[in-house]
């Protein structure tokens, strides 16, 4: 299995353990059990169509991040209710739900997926450290209707197996990037939907202007989600003069004390 991780000491720690939890878990459920159950999923709800439809009724479109925990800042959210947070997101105009599911580094667990998708009609991003197809199954069979893919971890090769996969199963791939060279090959995918992280991989400072530069490059048809660091509705503000209309935003509202409420005042502005 191919990954590049020459990027962060942190990023190389999770995915050297997320081998051995995938192989954990393709002991205790075999690839058969995944794919009987896909079978019966649910069908997808459109992940990338509702953030599309949003954008061309000239509206917001936020992915609202249900996050317990990360390994940089420890727990977040310790009054964790996945399904009230999923319900909350819903009420204050959430697009869609990105729900983290790692263990180990975010706390995270299948079961909120679960959770907050059953709690609400918007369409759920698995978020988790992507690096075997055996992942993809799961997703589809837990439910999620789109999963991530993190250009920084991945070579090439299996970053097109990975993506390859996904859209056989019906799932949308949000496909993250950090930098040009990861837009690039990111690109080569022919997908439609790139997530700009404004996090910096080796410091984990953000900076806006990660989004401000990348968007040069990006062409038509191809719907920009810029990520992490946003705190304030002027930074929405600028960043929407801007032309960017897709936000995925996590902690800020995690930290509040009803996230929906978080929600609807940040994004006031529309």
């Amino acid at each position: 299995m191919s990954t590049r991780l020459a990027t962060s000491n942190v990023l190389k720690k999770i995915f050297d353990r997320k081998k051995e939890e995938v192989a954990q878990r393709r002991d205790l459920r075999p690839m058969s059990e995944l794919e009987a159950a896909v079978v019966v999923a649910d069908r997808t709800r459109g992940f990338r169509r509702v953030l599309a439809d949003r954008v061309e009724r000239c509206e917001v479109a936020v992915i609202a991040e249900v996050k317990k925990a990360s390994p940089s800042k420890g727990v977040i959210r310790a009054d964790f209710h996945p399904a009230d947070i999923a319900a909350s997101y819903e009420s204050a105009g959430a697009a869609c739900l990105s729900v983290l599911t790692d263990i180990d580094f975010f706390q995270g667990a299948d079961a909120y997926l679960q959770a907050a998708r059953a709690a609400c009609a918007l369409p759920v991003l698995r978020k988790d450290f992507t690096l075997d197809p055996y992942q993809i199954w799961e997703a589809r069979a837990l439910g999620a209707d789109a999963i991530l893919l993190i250009v920084a971890c991945l070579e090439l090769p299996l970053l097109k197996d990975l993506h390859d996969c996904a859209k056989e199963l019906g799932l949308d791939v949000l496909v993250e990037v950090h930098d040009e060279e990861e837009l690039d090959e990111a690109l080569t995918l022919g997908g439609d939907l790139i997530g700009i992280n404004n996090r910096d991989l080796h410091t984990f400072e953000t900076s806006l202007d990660t989004t401000y530069r990348l968007l040069e490059s990006i062409p038509a048809g191809v719907q920009v989600v810029t990520e992490s660091g946003f705190r304030s509705s002027d930074q929405i503000a600028e960043m929407r003069r801007r032309g960017v209309q897709t936000f995925l935003i996590g902690e800020t509202f995690m930290r509040a004390k009803d996230p929906g409420t978080a929600l609807a005042a940040m994004f006031a502005v529309d």
